[in-house]
């Protein structure tokens, strides 16, 4: 089995760019950097904001990666968890509130939640996350000079080496199905992605799209019949019903190649994945560097895990279910 191509490049040009129940938390003490130390020694307690657009494995993980890194830094903070359960009415009142309360850095995780907070706030740094292309979806100038409040850390994940993934995995596959959400911009600019890989691969390919999780297994229920494989990319609104897509896809022996690691552990086939922790961690990291070192979001670079982080990962009981051998897989975990 050949063996699959880094993405690297596609990550250096920054050129394309997933929550916790609401509730409280106290900040760490534990040791970090200098200027953080000095933070802490003088007393200084930071207000954190984070607004979280859904409850998923992907974004939870990347609310996690960030509040550890501010605690393995030392800083001080209080910080306000608010999740908006993939409203955006709710995203756009939780964002006013996290402004009017004066928090020094406000965390969006998700593209709608930092649209939202850019939205309410042109002074307040705001940093995001699990966001595939910041400047695509109107948050920045350009991923590599943002030009105002916002920065953050971009999932951006490679695309042609998951298709490229599908191929070994289904070599029979002469159509596939491609869903989506279509409320989420950077879920479109992942598909068109899939799209020219496809086409450069010589494979037949139908969009397959739902306007909110209910039309999930209808949509799904469709697809049985008209493709012989399903390509989903790192959308929030399907990631959160993928034990969905799961359930009728494998019952019907099509295989599901999905944009990250916990749309695997949920039932889909496979993926060459980032780690969404890591890329809250490196999240964190900025926000640490702007509370305490006075770094300006606006000369801060969309930041992005590199290729040697990103894992092959397998369902071996779905796997099982739709009759695709994945020993071939090497270096691969299978889950």
């Amino acid at each position: 089995m050949k063996r699959l191509k880094t993405f690297g490049a596609a990550l250096a040009t920054g050129a394309l760019a997933l929550a916790l129940a609401a509730c409280g938390g106290n900040g760490g003490t534990v040791g970090g950097s200098s200027a953080a130390s000095d933070d802490a020694a003088t007393g200084t307690t930071y207000k954190i904001g984070v607004l979280q657009l859904t409850e998923h494995a992907a974004l939870d993980s990347a609310n996690e990666g960030f509040v550890a890194a501010l605690d393995d830094a030392g800083i001080a903070y209080e910080i306000d968890q608010q999740n908006a359960q993939n409203d955006q009415p709710t995203c756009q009142t939780i964002a006013s509130k996290l402004v009017n309360d004066g928090d020094d850095l406000i965390l969006a995780i998700g593209t709608p939640a930092a649209q939202a907070v850019s939205s309410a706030t042109t002074d307040i740094p705001v940093i995001g996350t699990a966001i595939t292309d910041f400047a695509e979806s109107g948050l920045v100038a350009d991923n590599d000079a943002p030009g105002g409040n916002v920065t953050g850390t971009s999932d951006l994940t490679p695309v042609a080496d998951q298709i490229e993934l599908l191929e070994q995995l289904v070599p029979e596959a002469k159509t596939v199905g491609l869903l989506y959400c279509t409320a989420e911009a950077n879920s479109e600019v992942q598909i068109k992605m899939a799209e020219e890989a496809l086409d450069a691969a010589g494979i037949a390919h139908e969009r397959y799209t739902v306007s909110s999780s209910n039309e999930i297994q209808q949509v799904v229920e469709s697809m049985v019949g008209k493709v012989d494989a399903v390509y989903t990319p790192t959308d929030n609104t399907i990631a959160a019903g993928m034990a969905t897509v799961a359930m009728v896809a494998n019952e019907h022996q099509l295989p599901v190649i999905v944009g990250c690691d916990t749309m695997v552990e949920d039932g889909g086939l496979a993926s060459y994945s980032i780690n969404y922790y890591d890329l809250g961690y490196k999240a964190g990291q900025m926000a640490v560097r702007i509370l305490t070192e006075g770094a300006d979001p606006a000369e801060m670079p969309i930041e992005y895990l590199e290729a040697e982080d990103c894992q092959l990962i397998a369902n071996q009981q779905t796997a099982d279910e739709v009759g695709v051998d994945i020993s071939g897989l090497e270096g691969a975990e299978i889950v």
